[in-house]
């Protein structure tokens, strides 16, 4: 397969964002940071005592008891995960697909960077048997796998892994002496949270998880860098927390005050701010499960999102039919889809999926219109995917999808 690696689009320089909600900011937690303005500082390297008690409140509601001596904050996930992955050493495992900015970190510093395929059912978490048989390869040829990272809520596939599959992950994972890193940025963002049931890493293992978690992903928008690490209080990485400081203290990755301001208010989850990110996650919901049922309906091959703002889609039963547009790999269907579609398709090349694999990650956030006032409406909406620009959104998503679909019936070879 041709590779098609255009400048302006290497690994590193080029890296798809978060999805972003796409929305206007909540106007509390804009006066929460216009309040902060003043402050002229950031905080101290980890975090300031407020911010730190705040992330620990957080992770006490969801049944992960935790002191501020076992929590760090940074300007973002990615200072976390490259603290971690220089404070661990050794090489590094990840599942394939993955986000696409975990792998990069760990190649900067010139670590080995080893995909894990995934099981059918969901994405996130490397299928256990794939995970041993990996690991015994990497040994074989003198390799040292130490950290693996994974996320019960992924992106880019939007699923979450059921409890049962997770734990025989972390028994293979923890038979083998890695140390597992769980990026629980999506975990906030369940479409059905009363039906979908979401367990953290470090409730099956206390001492050998840290969880990082973006604020980007349900409290903060994505221009206001703010995310936080939680430690295990013990265990053979009793060291971590101090090593994880010195690396962020060596980069200056201190969180602006003014943000954390902002990020101490959201992890605080405040009546007004529950309410927002709870609208939000349904606004999402209902939009990808349209989109969802959009992508299905033209023969493509996609899994039904359970959390996050994006669908990760597979076109490999349309590949005839992009064909006939020279579509042949993933960085040519990004390009084009992109083009049609008016918003950014990255594709799966980017989150470690085979280049050859015709697959993307679409975004939900574009389909809510192209305004703040669009996009605005969509949330106060009882029926947002009846309004006039989100209709419109879908049906060219929709008709795009069907071309594909019908070029692809078109040049289907004669049974």
């Amino acid at each position: 397969m041709r590779r098609t690696e255009p400048e302006g689009h290497g690994p590193v320089r080029y890296g798809p964002p978060l999805p972003d909600d796409g929305l206007p900011v909540l106007p509390e937690l804009s006066a929460v940071l216009a309040a902060a303005a003043g402050r002229a500082g950031s905080e101290p390297v980890g975090g300031g005592a407020a911010l730190l008690d705040a992330a620990c409140g957080y992770w006490e509601r969801r049944g992960l008891a935790t002191g501020p001596e076992h929590v760090v904050a940074a300007p973002g996930a990615p200072a976390l995960l490259l603290a971690l992955t220089a404070a661990l050493g050794g090489d590094v495992l990840v599942p394939r697909p993955c986000a696409a900015w975990w792998a990069p970190y760990a190649r900067l510093l010139g670590r080995p960077v080893f995909h894990v395929a995934t099981s059918a059912e969901c994405g996130g978490v490397p299928d256990p048997y794939a995970l041993l048989e990996t690991v015994r390869r990497v040994r074989a040829e003198g390799g040292d796998p130490r950290l693996l990272v994974l996320s019960v809520a992924d992106d880019p596939t939007a699923t979450v892994a059921p409890p049962e599959m997770l734990h025989e992950t972390v028994e293979a994972a923890t038979g083998e002496g890695l140390h597992l890193v769980s990026d629980e940025t999506w975990r906030d963002t369940l479409h059905a949270p009363h039906d979908t049931v979401l367990l953290s890493p470090a409730e099956m293992l206390p001492d050998g998880v840290t969880v990082v978690t973006d604020l980007a992903g349900a409290l903060l928008p994505p221009g206001w860098p703010a995310a936080v690490a939680r430690f295990s209080e013990g265990g053979a990485q009793a060291g971590l927390h101090a090593r994880v400081l010195d690396v962020l203290t060596a980069l200056g990755a201190r969180v602006a005050g003014p943000v954390a301001a902002a990020a101490t208010y959201a992890l605080g989850e405040a009546e007004p701010l529950g309410a927002h990110v709870d609208a939000v996650v349904r606004l999402h919901a209902r939009v990808a499960e349209a989109a969802h049922h959009a992508v299905v309906a033209a023969g493509a091959l996609c899994r039904p999102p359970q959390a996050g703002r994006h669908l990760y889609v597979d076109l490999g039963p349309l590949r005839s039919g992009l064909a006939a547009h020279d579509v042949g790999d993933a960085q040519e269907l990004e390009d084009f889809l992109a083009a049609r579609l008016g918003m950014p398709a990255p594709g799966g090349h980017r989150f470690g999926d085979d280049l050859a694999a015709l697959r993307v990650r679409l975004s939900t956030g574009p389909l809510l219109g192209g305004t703040d006032t669009e996009r605005a409406e969509c949330l106060d909406s009882p029926a947002p995917l009846e309004l006039p620009h989100v209709e419109r959104a879908l049906v060219n998503l929709k008709s795009v999808l069907d071309d594909l679909r019908d070029d692809a019936q078109r040049w289907e070879p004669p049974r």
